[in-house]
């Protein structure tokens, strides 16, 4: 199912950006830092909305990565919780065992 979904948000994008290609064929100079290009306003408009779009996917796995790891510090810390633990209950065991 949801590669189903993918695969046609994937065919409905490239449909629109052919679409936008298509409606937007006239020529417009893009000014980089480092040069001066002439492009089609059509595809310097899907090439921002895919450069937006690889930028935020950027930001969101530097985002799940930072999560990870937390994740995993949190798993480290709650083993070692569990150790004291058990190791204080078998302390209380024992000496429940040599008192009584």
């Amino acid at each position: 199912m949801s590669r189903t979904l993918f695969v046609t948000l994937l065919l409905l994008a490239a449909l629109a950006a052919l679409l936008i290609g298509a409606m937007n064929a006239q020529s417009v100079a893009v000014e980089l830092a480092f040069a001066r290009l002439q492009a089609p306003l059509g595809l310097a408009l899907v090439t921002a909305f895919a450069l937006g779009i690889l930028a935020g996917l950027l930001g969101r796995a530097w985002w799940v990565a930072q999560l990870l790891s937390e994740r995993g510090r949190l798993r480290r810390a709650l083993r070692a919780a569990e150790t004291e633990v058990r190791a204080a209950k078998a302390e209380v065991d024992a000496a429940r065992r040599v008192g009584a």
